[in-house]
């Protein structure tokens, strides 16, 4: 059976991505772009540009968005207005209070909110969190992660969440150890602390490292994107699960099972 879905931002990187990664099992019935953009109205094949999530997402079941926080609160807001019944949240830099408007949302449809769709890098997190568990504060942690310029958030939501994955490892909330970049006379570092590093540049997909740093070695964890197809097929998967699903919250670690 395909499942329809409308696609937010469809004339972006990961628009297209999505697009083009959506063959069988899956019926585009619409896309979003900015209001004003020149892209509206467009036809891309069998469905349209439109400048409002309401009308994009009218014939759709799944509502996918990698755009913007704000744009994906209106939008979601938006599709009050349909019969949408599962939507795809991917993108970063949510503030705590825009997290729990997304929640709240999750009380009428079922909705996979995630800051990364990578089946690899959901497995990464799952192993740096077991090395935090295993290895004591005598082994320093440090992530570093790259993305081309255009990206604007920094350290990204993925860093963040290996951060997070890391610092339930040391049962600690990761607000209680992460520390400012090194920079300056900082003095020595803090036993147990974990560390972020940012690099911006060319078209850098994404790219994510957790090290372990200890006096005789270094354990190092780590995930290259070699496409940004890897997000959008990880996005399909979870629109096929949550198609699915009850309303609620969920994560790719429910869409995959870990």
């Amino acid at each position: 059976m395909s499942i329809s879905i409308a696609i937010a931002g469809a004339a972006g990187r990961m628009g297209q991505a999505i697009a083009a990664c959506a063959g069988e099992g899956f019926t585009i019935t619409g896309g979003s772009e900015r209001p004003g953009s020149p892209l509206v109205g467009a036809d891309r094949g069998g469905w349209t540009i439109s400048d409002s999530a309401s009308r994009a997402a009218q014939s759709a079941e799944v509502w996918i968005d990698f755009t913007t926080p704000q744009a994906t609160l209106e939008a979601l807001e938006q599709l009050k207005l349909t019969k949408v019944r599962a939507a795809i949240v991917g993108a970063t830099g949510l503030s705590p209070q825009q997290e729990l408007q997304v929640a709240d949302h999750a009380k009428r449809i079922a909705i996979v909110r995630d800051r990364n769709f990578s089946l690899g890098v959901n497995l990464m997190i799952g192993l740096v969190e077991q090395a935090a568990a295993r290895l004591g504060e005598g082994w320093d942690i440090e992530i570093t992660e790259a993305h081309h310029r255009r990206k604007v958030d920094a350290p990204s939501g993925t860093a963040l969440m290996i951060g997070e994955a890391a610092a339930r490892g040391r049962g600690a909330p990761l607000t209680d150890l992460r520390v400012p970049p090194h920079d300056g006379q900082s003095g020595p570092r803090q036993p147990g602390s974990i560390a972020f590093s940012v690099i911006r540049g060319g078209g850098i997909i994404g790219d994510h490292d957790a090290a372990f740093i200890s006096d005789e070695e270094i354990l190092s964890i780590s995930h290259r994107a070699l496409d940004r197809a890897v997000f959008a097929r990880g996005a399909l998967a979870a629109a096929r699960w949550a198609a699915t699903q009850k309303p609620g919250l969920y994560t790719m670690r429910d869409v995959l099972g870990l």
